[in-house]
């Protein structure tokens, strides 16, 4: 991501990095904290080779338009003279101007009052193109050192900056847009009601996705996945169901479809429930679930209730089952599906829903004290494993 950092975090001497250069470089300007928070993650080249392939494959008279990234960090998706950077961060800034002299740059917040004026623009063609800095402050990942580290109009601020920037391209009425984000801005329904003002203009018309993974100090065990989503403005702008029925194509080939799957978070609760469960009627108690890296990290059934549990009715207490063994497997569930909701083939998993159940009994016996335990379920590992097979398909990691 590009970095949007404090002003003046360097002085005297220039060290290397700000050297001109035309390769890419990390972000070492920043400690790791203000990298966390101001997304100061920067793009690999190969990583921007492919914005450039989407823009020329989908852009006629691409040639033709002025380029701007309004989160230019050292300003290595300017490829273009002429082509206009703008940053938070003075010592980025700096930087960007030696290493790109054909291009110009701007020290400003891209998030505060932005218009085409800021960029000395009227009505030319421009793309917008980078990778803003995303930072969720209600995710539990470094919540610790988590903070608002400048000022966003009232308009556009959002949980997650990266939500912000978009709203803000939707500002300066880009004619097409290419940049990465979380794909989860798209596939998470609430952060698809959040990005309104851009959605209702813009449509997705091609991508790429990659993990998390490319970027220098970001986690290599927990990818989440990222999009390099390439936007065209357009009038009626796209919906839900759009993104739902999209077939996204990833940097390995894969294709898949959000709308394919069941979602366990359709059949039960994956938050704090114990308003609206009395303690009569809980069959057992299980970590609060997020999305399925969130289940990666976190536990599954518990015996003492705490502030984040869920009260499991018996009604619902296979899902549950489901989920606990579903994290088994997550090992075989690719990155792309990372901040999705836990899937299942609700048909198929209620036919075999008892061997769920259980595995979970004999993982848990504190569980058996409910009652209904299962005998005569033969083969349950291997009946298991065939229904993750068969339902991933070619999705599944050996």
């Amino acid at each position: 991501m590009a970095v949007t950092g404090k002003d003046n975090k360097t002085s005297g001497t220039l060290p290397a990095y700000e050297q001109p250069s035309n390769a890419m470089i990390d972000q070492d300007h920043l400690d790791f904290e203000d990298t966390v928070n101001y997304g100061s993650f920067y793009t690999p080249d190969d990583i921007v080779d492919i914005v450039y392939d989407l823009l020329e494959k989908n852009v006629p008279d691409f040639g033709k338009y002025i380029i701007i990234d309004s989160s230019c960090g050292y300003g290595s998706f300017l490829r273009k003279p002429g082509s206009i950077g703008a940053d938070i961060d003075e010592a980025a800034v700096r930087i960007a101007r030696k290493r790109r002299p054909d291009c110009r740059f701007i020290h400003h917040n891209s998030l505060s009052g932005i218009n085409r004026s800021h960029y000395d623009l009227d009505d030319e063609k421009i793309i917008l193109v980078g990778n803003p800095p995303y930072n969720d402050t209600t995710s539990l990942v470094r919540k610790k050192m988590k903070r608002d580290s400048f000022a966003v109009a009232p308009a556009l601020r959002k949980r997650d900056v990266g939500i912000s920037f978009l709203l803000s391209y939707a500002r300066l009425a880009a004619d097409y847009i290419c940049v990465l984000h979380p794909l989860s801005y798209l596939i998470k329904n609430a952060n698809f009601r959040a990005l309104n003002s851009f959605t209702c203009n813009y449509t997705l018309i091609d991508c790429i996705v990659i993990g998390s993974g490319y970027f220098s100090a970001t986690s290599k065990m927990t990818q989440f996945p990222i999009v390099i989503a390439l936007y065209k403005y357009e009038g009626l702008g796209m919906s839900y169901g759009h993104i739902m029925k999209y077939g996204f194509r990833t940097r390995e080939g894969k294709i898949f479809t959000i709308g394919q799957y069941d979602w366990l978070g359709d059949y039960a609760t994956k938050y704090p429930n114990r308003k609206h469960v009395s303690p009569d009627d809980t069959r057992a108690l299980f970590w609060t679930m997020r999305d399925v890296n969130a289940l990666k990290r976190s536990q599954t059934f518990m015996k003492e209730e705490r502030y984040n549990s869920i009260r499991v009715t018996k009604e619902k207490f296979h899902y549950y089952c489901y989920a606990d063994v579903f994290k088994d497997y997550i090992k075989h569930i690719p990155y792309y599906f990372g901040n999705c909701d836990i899937m299942l083939d609700h048909g198929k998993f209620n036919e075999i829903k008892d061997l769920f159940v259980a595995k979970s009994l004999d993982k848990y016996p504190f569980l058996r004290a409910g009652g209904d335990g299962i005998d005569n379920c033969s083969n349950v590992d291997g009946t298991i494993k065939n229904y993750f097979r068969e339902f991933m398909g070619d999705h599944y990691v050996e």
